[in-house]
């Protein structure tokens, strides 16, 4: 076979990731108080943006009733001088007033107007004693002597956030250059404090320390966890019964006292880490219909600086290419903002139209839904309903939710239609709740179960729903102790 040498051409289309379609696509993952941080941050690094001023309006005000005020642009807020108007017409790389025209003015001044009830500053804030205040007061109130502050402040600065010791003694008394015996010695005393179980080095010495700081501890209950501490934590009751030669009933009242131990003793000093979400979107019914409204609330709207635009035609070629090159940044920023905006609010009316009944009736009429239904829906790829319900949340009448709660898979019933596996956990969840205790229902009984309701689920599909929920299986829930 003869080889030589061609030159050929070939059309091709292919994606490439520009730093400017980059942004977008990561402008869609974005929650609107991340949302806010960018925008604020271009603000400052881009001089050509600016931010556009939000005028209160004055009703009272003195106008001329027969004279119409003419609408002014966002780019164009004042009517140029003479003089000024050659400027504001020269070309640009850019068609500006069509990149940048506000059809969701409407929307806006609805988000503006409506009326927020602003809490007081003093019911946001709080303060709290955090664990290691609280043991340091103690530790103070204890003793006087500075070497044995300086290691029980060693220790407690050793505590993580559960109150768990993470060093050696070996290791405290080599930094506070003291023996191992009087590190251990200071140790004791701190394991002595308010929370009981706090400077424990496992779980096991945490239930311990709580049990014995009972004056009258149960023997019964110490025994178990210093000699059966891993059959207790496999459950493994009858094991236990039967290597202390005691009845079942005997073991399970111990057990029941563990159980009712704190394994975490410094979690109630956590500080207040309370997760304040806000909706990216709000759903509001008015009549027979529902009405997608964005939360803009702080998302400032930009616009160029007329200004700097001027500069395109009276600045020297490196200034120019500068202020070209911000130019397109800030148009670009403009339209992703205004582009993510848009999808948002279509994917968000989408699931309003497939999860219709959900938002009438409530959980147990949640539909399945995938990212494909959605994406055919409005004519958009899954991967960019993916990327913009990712890290959002909406209000609707029914409570607040992530937009990814309402895309689950579909179990089938007896009529060919298709029931949420949130519905089925539901569904489980209800009745494991509802069991009688001495004979907890197993997988199979809860799949025939659901099979007379009309569901056709599988043993190991309850199993994994269950095992989703939290909760024990069958023969684990009948040795299970008795909450009182």
């Amino acid at each position: 076979m003869a080889m030589e040498t061609r030159l050929s051409l070939r059309q091709s289309q292919r994606v490439v990731m520009t730093p400017l379609l980059q942004q977008a696509i990561q402008l869609l993952q974005l929650s609107t108080l991340e949302l806010q941080e960018v925008v604020q941050k271009e603000l400052l690094e881009n001089p050509l943006l600016e931010e556009v001023p939000t005028e209160p309006e004055t009703p009272d005000s003195p106008q001329a009733p027969d004279v119409p005020t003419p609408p002014t642009s966002p780019l164009a807020p004042v009517e140029p001088s003479p003089v000024d108007k050659e400027r504001t017409t020269d070309d640009l790389p850019f068609d500006l007033p069509a990149i940048m025209f506000d059809d969701d003015h409407e929307e806006r001044s609805l988000v503006a107007q409506e009326e927020r009830d602003e809490l007081p500053f003093e019911n946001m804030v709080r303060s709290e004693s955090s664990l290691t205040d609280h043991l340091e007061e103690q530790l103070r109130f204890s003793t006087a002597d500075p070497v044995i502050r300086r290691i029980g402040n060693e220790i407690i600065g050793n505590l993580d956030d559960d109150g768990y010791l993470r060093a050696e003694p070996s290791e405290i008394a080599q930094r506070c250059d003291v023996s191992v015996e009087e590190a251990e010695r200071v140790l004791a005393m701190v394991q002595g404090f308010d929370p009981p179980g706090i400077a424990a080095r496992s779980v096991q010495e945490c239930l311990l320390i709580q049990l014995k700081s009972d004056p009258n501890p149960d023997p019964v209950s110490v025994e178990i966890v210093e000699q059966h501490f891993e059959d207790l934590s496999r459950r493994r009751y009858p094991d236990i019964a039967r290597a202390l030669k005691l009845p079942l009933d005997r073991v399970m009242e111990s057990v029941e006292e563990i159980m009712g131990l704190e394994p975490k003793p410094g979690r109630r000093f956590g500080g207040n880490d309370s997760r304040y979400i806000v909706p990216d979107v709000v759903v509001h019914k008015m009549g027979g219909d529902y009405v997608v409204v964005l939360n803009e609330d702080g998302i400032p709207r930009l616009r160029v600086n007329s200004l700097y635009r001027s500069l395109l035609r009276t600045a020297g070629d490196e200034a120019r290419q500068y202020v070209e090159q911000k130019l397109r940044s800030a148009v670009w920023l403009i339209k992703s903002v205004d582009q993510r905006q848009r999808t948002l609010r279509k994917v968000t009316q989408s699931i309003v139209k497939f999860q219709r009944e959900f938002l009438d009736k409530g959980l147990p009429y949640l539909r399945p839904l995938s990212l494909r239904d959605v994406g055919e829906d409005i004519g958009m790829h899954e991967s960019t309903i993916s990327r913009v319900t990712t890290n959002k949340y909406v209000e609707t009448p029914q409570g607040l939710f992530e937009l990814k709660f309402f895309f689950h898979s579909g179990i089938a019933s007896d009529g060919g239609d298709m029931v949420s596996s949130v519905s089925v956990k539901k569904m489980i969840q209800d009745l494991l709740a509802n069991e009688d205790p001495s004979k907890p229902l197993s997988d199979q009984e809860v799949a025939q179960i659901l099979k007379g309701r009309g569901l056709v689920i599988a043993r190991r599909t309850v199993a994994k729903y269950r095992e989703e929920l939290g909760i024990l299986p069958s023969h684990q829930r009948r040795l299970a102790p008795k909450r009182r």
